[in-house]
This record gives structure tokens, sequence and C-alpha cells, in this order.
């Protein structure tokens, strides 16, 4: 194992983790944006929409961008730019300014999330090991680092702009030396003919289940707490720390779940994971009392956090190179990550919150049949690329 290869691998998890705290802390800090510019929860709901739509347009659009410049390249310009269109988020004084800044947030964080997804797997086929829920448990520090630190903002009696500004001008100088350490793209030598045109039917298969992770994922960020607090009865504070909680589970699942991957393989993992998804969430809904729904969110982060990570992962070896097959699978499971809150409120209209929260059960049932019919044998890419030592770090 050379030191150029362990600098690439500790460089990746750093950028999932300063990802994490750029959106984690914006996300945080709401509130704070609804004071500074007078804002209803509709308008808020526009702004957050504005951004996502953003985002899913530029994922959408990555693919031949990816074949063309490798992630390194997009990952050295996507990264920079999400921190300075953070800035101009912070800086917007009405709200026509500041849809059209989140707009440009997303569509920069787009670029950032799918390159870097793409120098997670190149990492990881570097390695011959499976790294990418390691990689993602830097994402779980770096929102949990911006729910911390936002906290303490708002002790300090920080401003939304000024705390926004501080993270970007921390991040920036950070993400401009962390491009020196990003590997370039190599070709996967099972698929070394050459890019495809048409990404093979896995891609479509693993973009699924990316998008019913990923609204679960959604469905608890956007109405665990609402769900604990009117339906549950929860104190306020009792009711928000659902989310964290979710988090620590997710980090503790991420961590682990390169471990578990090795030894059980992708195709059972995604099984279980989806199982113990939808049974714990079953449980969140049957729970007598609020301190009991809390330990299952805990279990229901535990059992979705390794299945987007094992995802993009296989993905990534779909191909001959990573970057438009995880453009791809990555759209996708956006695309549920803004769905799902959506559904959940139309769902809540027409029947009750605790029954429209019974989608989550059900993804979490689609996730574990979706996953049988993935291949039984994982593509053996990640254990044939050229040795590291001809791949600089560097340009």
């Amino acid at each position: 194992m050379t030191r150029d290869l362990r600098i690439a691998r500790y460089g990746a998890v750093l950028t999932f983790a300063l990802a994490g705290l750029m959106v984690g802390t914006m996300t945080v800090r709401i509130p704070a944006l609804t004071d500074k510019l007078g804002l209803s929860e509709a308008e808020v709901g526009t702004v957050l929409l504005a951004w996502g739509l953003g985002a899913l347009v530029t994922m959408q659009s990555m693919r031949r961008v990816m074949a063309r410049a490798g992630s390194r390249t997009v990952l050295r310009v996507g990264g920079p730019l999400t921190a300075l269109a953070l800035i101009a988020v912070a800086l917007m004084p009405s709200l026509p300014a500041l849809l059209v800044a989140s707009t440009v947030f997303g569509m920069t964080f787009g670029l950032f999330d799918i390159a870097m997804n793409a120098q997670g797997s190149t990492v990881e086929r570097a390695y011959g090991r499976p790294l990418m829920n390691g990689m993602h448990a830097g994402w779980c520090v770096g929102a949990m680092t911006a729910g911390v630190t936002g906290s303490l903002s708002i002790v300090l009696g920080l401003s939304f702009t000024a705390n926004l500004v501080l993270v970007s001008l921390l991040s920036l100088p950070v993400l401009l030396v962390l491009g020196r350490t990003y590997l370039p793209d190599v070709p996967a030598p099972a698929t070394a003919a050459g890019p495809r045109r048409r990404m093979p039917p896995v891609v479509y298969l693993l973009g699924a289940l990316a998008f019913f992770a990923f609204m679960v994922e959604g469905v608890v960020a956007d109405w665990n707490g609402l769900y604990m607090r009117d339906t549950m009865k929860a104190p306020e504070a009792l009711a928000a720390l659902g989310y964290p909680i979710f988090e620590a589970g997710m980090l503790l699942g991420r961590l682990t779940g390169d471990r578990l991957r090795s030894r059980f393989g992708v195709r059972g993992m995604l099984t279980a994971a989806g199982l113990a998804t939808a049974a714990f969430f079953g449980m969140v809904l049957a729970a007598p009392a609020p301190v009991v729904a809390l330990v299952a969110v805990f279990f229901v982060g535990l059992g979705v956090a390794t299945i987007s990570p094992m995802t993009l992962s296989l993905a990534g070896t779909a191909t001959s190179t990573p970057g438009p097959a995880i453009a791809q699978a990555g759209a996708m499971g956006y695309a549920g990550l803004l769905l799902g809150p959506v559904a959940i409120g139309f769902l809540s209209d027409v029947t009750s919150l605790r029954t429209a929260l019974g989608l989550a059960v059900v993804l979490g049932l689609l996730i574990a049949v979706a996953a049988r019919l993935l291949p039984r044998e994982e593509p053996a890419a990640v254990t044939q690329l050229p040795a590291p030592e001809r791949q600089p770090v560097a340009a």
C-alpha cells in the first residue's frame, strides 16, 4: 500500500465530511434564515425545492461530463464552487435573490456529490476492497459537526449569514488543497473495451435501490420530528432528538459496513438492510412511548445506512469508468430524497401522518425484494486495477 494511495483515501473521506458540513450547516440554520428574511413555511419549502431541483438537474446531466473529464477534474472544480455558492446563499437580501442563489448552490453541489462518489469508487477499486461505506461515514461526521457548530453559533449569537460564510471560508482552502490528493479515473478491466453509450440494466436497478433508500432518509429527516411531537405528543426538545439519533445510527452502520460487506456480500447485506429498515420503522409507528420510538429510529438509521453507499459502489464497477454510472444511479437516488417527503405530505393529507409514514416500511420491503435481483457475484474489477504506483496523486 503506497503512501499516495493512503493520502487519496483520507482525502476522499475528508471531502465527504466537508460536503456534509456545508449542506448540514445550511439545513441547521434554516430557522435563522426564516427570521432573517421573514419567510413563511411555504417560502422556505420553495427555497429548498429550488436547491434540490438544481442538484437533480446537474446530477442527471453529468454522465457525459464525467465520461470526458473524470471525477478528479470535476471534483477540483465542484468542491470550491459549492463553497462559493454557499457564501452567495448567505448574502442574499431577498427571497427572489435567495431562490437564484439556492438553485446555483444545488447545481454546484450536484457536481460535487457525483464527483466525490466517483472518486470514492476510484479509490475503492485501487485499494481492492470495499471502502465506500467508510467514506459516507465521513458525510455523517460532517453533518453531525454542522449540528454542533450550528447550535454553538446560536448560543454565541452568530447570524445565519455569518455562520454560513465562516463555514464556507474554512472549507474553501481545504477543498483546494484536497484537490491534490485525488486519483485519476482508470478503466475497470471487466469492461475495458471502452465506455458504453447505454447504461447496463444493473445500473438502473441500483438506481432504484438508491431511490428507495434516499426516500427513507428524506422521510425521517423531514417528518419524524413532526410525527413525534404531534402524533406521539412528545415534548419538542425530545422530538428534535430523532434526526441526530438517526444520523448516529447511520454513522455506526457505515463505520462497520465495509467489513460486513466483505464478509456477507452486497446482495445479502442489502436484503438484510431492507428488512431491518422495514421492521424498525414499523416499531417506530407502533411504539407505545416516544422514548421507544427514538430507540427504534436509531436502528432505522443503522439499517438504511449502508444501502446508498453500496449501490453507488457497485454502480462504479458496472462500466469502464465509474463517473457516468454513478451519475445515473446518484440522480435516481437523489430524486427519492426529493419525492419522499412530498409523498408523505400528500398521503398525510388524505389519511393521517402515522399511516403515511407506513410508506417507509413498504420502501424497506422493496429494497429487500429488489436486492434479490442483483447478481450473486460482485464484479471483480475492484481487485484488478493497475498498481497504485502508476496512478499519480497530483497532476
